[in-house]
């Protein structure tokens, strides 16, 4: 069978907080797929933390990069114009879902400018169907350089942000036009169900994101060694865990922090007299060190759609600890595989940890209910295998396959 040639999109990409698109681009490449990766802006030095990260950075098509070429944008352009209905239809889109305001109009048109140049790219290179990752600004240039190339395009929606301003993003209109979403839990697809008009609901179809369980290997930490790894902004509720920590009285208690962002300085500030290194932003085999060396994660979030990281943690063998949110009890079940606290309680985060490292052998079996989890439902293989085989389908003009698609054979 003949895979259809797919790009993927993002704002940008590799990150070092995004390796699950890089994992089921690896995944979709494993497969037999092509696929042509495309980032809006060039990846931020900052993020090229691996081998794996700097890899991708070199072969990605990088549009901002290439819209800086005159020449390259007006080629781009006078090509859709010789089509002049598609062009006409694909600005027309570009106005009616711009954001209100003089702004919004502004950048809605200069993402139909890079959407020329993209589209341009993705027909040279033979492409037959464009996805996205994160459908907001970068989702509306797949959105308008499918409607000029005539390119067929879908999207993965996460949250929670997204869902904060669903009519400013148009996640109806992009629902709509799109040949599928994959959504990455049911509380994501419940969440696009509220925007979107009811006769698109059958294509929208549950991707988990996953983890390959074979680079994990099951930790046999036995202390009181705790980790967080994620972005260090407001979100994550990083305060609340130092705050936790302060009450906890357990011997050689430490926290590992991998991660940065933002609130860095601030949270060093909180944690001067605590037990608690900040180590910045990780390779993926790095973490996967770490984490083989942890006795419980942490991830205290106020929003989440379903943390790559907990599959991470559970893949290892490691009980986790965090918050009862969005698609995170899609993953987490409470006393089995973690803890689940509600967000933004201190007191209980404290009480599910200290409880967590009292005694290793109940932690041992949470760990190993958590990594037979990961491994059934939360496999990146099979999750591509499962995405795959929609491209191949909807390419196909099938009827919508069902909400939790089969794995082909």
């Amino acid at each position: 069978m003949t895979l259809p040639k797919l790009a993927y999109l993002t704002g940008e990409y590799p990150r070092a907080s995004d390796t699950f698109i890089q994992r089921e681009v690896a995944a979709l490449r494993g497969l037999g797929h092509e696929v042509l990766t495309c980032s809006i802006r060039t990846t931020g030095a900052e993020h090229l933390v691996g081998p794996e990260q700097r890899a991708e950075h070199a072969r990605t098509f990088k549009v901002l990069q290439a819209c800086k070429s005159p020449l390259r944008l007006a080629r781009a352009h006078l090509r859709w114009m010789r089509q002049p209905g598609r062009y006409l239809k694909a600005l027309a889109l570009a106005w009616k879902t711009a954001p209100k305001g003089i702004k919004g109009r502004l950048f809605n048109l200069i993402y139909f400018l890079e959407a020329g140049v993209l589209a341009d790219k993705l027909a040279e290179d033979g492409v037959q169907h464009l996805h996205n990752h994160i459908a907001k600004a970068s989702c509306t240039v797949a959105m308008l350089a499918s409607e000029l190339s005539g390119i067929p395009y879908s999207f993965t929606i996460h949250g929670p942000d997204i869902f904060f301003e669903p009519q400013h993003w148009r996640i109806d209109e992009k629902a709509a036009r799109a040949a599928f979403v994959a959504c990455i839990s049911d509380y994501a697809r419940s969440q696009l169900m509220c925007f979107a008009d009811q006769a698109h609901w059958d294509r929208f179809h549950i991707i988990h994101c996953g983890v390959d369980p074979d680079r994990y290997t099951a930790s046999t930490h036995e202390g009181a060694e705790l980790l967080f790894v994620g972005r260090l902004a407001a979100v994550k509720g990083v305060p609340v865990l130092l705050d936790a920590l302060r009450g906890l009285d357990h011997p050689g208690l430490h926290l590992t922090v991998i991660g940065d962002g933002p609130d860095r300085a601030a949270l060093e500030e909180q944690a001067k007299a605590l037990s608690v290194s900040f180590v910045g932003y990780k390779s993926q085999d790095e973490v996967a060190g770490a984490l083989s060396k942890t006795d419980v994660f942490v991830l205290p979030s106020f929003a989440e759609g379903v943390p790559v990281v907990l599959m991470e943690a559970m893949a290892s063998g490691v009980p986790v600890v965090t918050t009862r949110i969005a698609g995170v009890p899609e993953l987490v079940a409470d006393g089995l595989t973690g803890h689940l606290v509600p967000p933004g309680d201190t007191v209980a985060l404290r009480r599910a940890i200290a409880e967590a490292l009292k005694d290793a052998r109940p932690r041992r079996a949470m760990g190993a209910t958590g990594a037979a989890v990961v491994r059934a439902d939360f496999n990146i293989a099979i999750e591509a295998a499962r995405l795959s085989g929609l491209f191949v389908s909807y390419t196909k003009g099938n009827p919508p396959p069902p909400k939790r698609p089969e794995v082909p054979q």
